[in-house]
């Protein structure tokens, strides 16, 4: 039989969201699947009342979680920004799932999404031959999520343009969508809030309206803070995707993480770790999503065609598709960094070779 390459996270959760709401007596906003202490416990980690182990979703500051849990408690918007790779689609989808038991009401938004992919669009045969009418209309992940008191995600708002996003104000402030066509509107059922996210780095951003600024508020994700924290994040993404794609894990995987996220936090900082040398920064934002990325291309390196063997010649071909965006300036800014920093660390000799090879 075939399967899912990927489950939506309340089925792959699911043993865990219900251990969490099976004694979860605490008082619950309008419409929440659990209350606001139980999904910070399903985001961070931690024990359900009952002794199941759940596992942290987010390794961070606990005050964002809580922030972002509590905005999403009032009648307010919660918008995730951030550089890419700092989770904020995987939050999103999370708190979806905790919160409504559905994440799976989304709007992926391009250039190209128009009002129609937002608001509601219609089924033209029934248009054509009816004109108008309740039954021609085709509801939107956000039509949806209004009608049924559930959340909605807008991935990557500000990748349309502003006059779409602009759309989002009157269900924003009066939680309501007029629909001219019928001469009527859809008010929002209790629990209806809208969940967004947006990166500040890429290029091709639309810049949000300041009126519709004023309707989110904003939970700025960070990069981790220090080397631990990134190890432990990449290390736990790394080693689901590998059970998820029945990638042995190999003994010194722990070692290699290391390693690339010191070549990682290294570049996208402009300095090595002691301070001593400054380096020039490569235009990509090597983040801790293109990590866990360049490791798992690492492992299927290993089992496919290594004998199992992970190390510096599997993982360069990945780390330099991660660095070099710009096949100018960014290859200029590894090779003066593998001549002035990795050259000189004998612990780094595999890898000084294998990218010098990989260039």
């Amino acid at each position: 039989m075939n399967a899912a390459i990927r489950l939506p996270v309340e089925q792959a959760y699911a043993a865990e969201l219900q251990a969490l709401s099976r004694n979860d007596d605490r008082q619950k906003p309008a419409g929440w699947s659990l209350s606001p202490k139980a999904v910070l416990t399903y985001l961070l980690g931690g024990k359900a009342d009952d002794g199941t182990l759940i596992t942290p979703k987010y390794v961070g500051r606990r005050r964002l979680m809580e922030t972002a849990v509590a905005t999403l408690a009032t009648d307010r918007a919660l918008l995730l920004l951030g550089v890419p790779g700092t989770a904020k689609s995987w939050v999103s989808e999370h708190l979806a799932a905790a919160i409504m038991g559905d994440s799976t009401l989304i709007v992926q938004c391009t250039a190209g999404t128009d009002e129609n992919q937002i608001r509601y669009g219609w089924n033209y045969a029934q248009l054509l031959a009816k004109g108008p009418s309740q039954e021609a209309l085709v509801p939107t992940p956000l039509y949806r999520a209004m009608q049924d008191g559930k959340l909605c995600r807008l991935e990557e708002l500000t990748r349309m343009g502003s006059d779409v996003q602009d759309t989002l104000i009157t269900v924003l402030s009066e939680k309501m969508m007029p629909i001219p066509e019928l001469n009527t509107s859809i008010y929002a059922q209790r629990g209806f809030n809208i969940i967004a996210t947006a990166n500040n780095r890429d290029k091709g951003v639309n810049e949000l309206s300041s009126a519709l600024k004023r309707r989110f508020n904003v939970v700025v994700l960070p990069l981790p803070e220090d080397m631990a924290e990134e190890v432990a994040i990449v290390s736990k993404r790394v080693g689901e995707m590998a059970g998820g794609l029945d990638l042995p894990v190999p003994k010194n995987v722990g070692e290699e993480i290391a390693r690339v996220l010191t070549i990682f936090r290294e570049l996208r900082s402009g300095a090595t770790s002691d301070g001593k040398v400054t380096l020039k920064t490569p235009s990509g934002s090597l983040s801790t999503a293109e990590a866990i990325a360049t490791m798992v291309g690492g492992l299927s390196q290993a089992a496919w065609f290594d004998s199992g063997k992970l190390g510096a010649e599997g993982l360069a071909a990945s780390l330099v598709g991660a660095i070099i965006k710009d096949p100018v300036q960014d290859k200029l800014v590894l090779e003066e960094y593998l001549e002035t920093v990795l050259k000189k660390r004998p612990d780094y000799a595999g890898y000084y070779s294998a990218l010098n090879a990989a260039i």
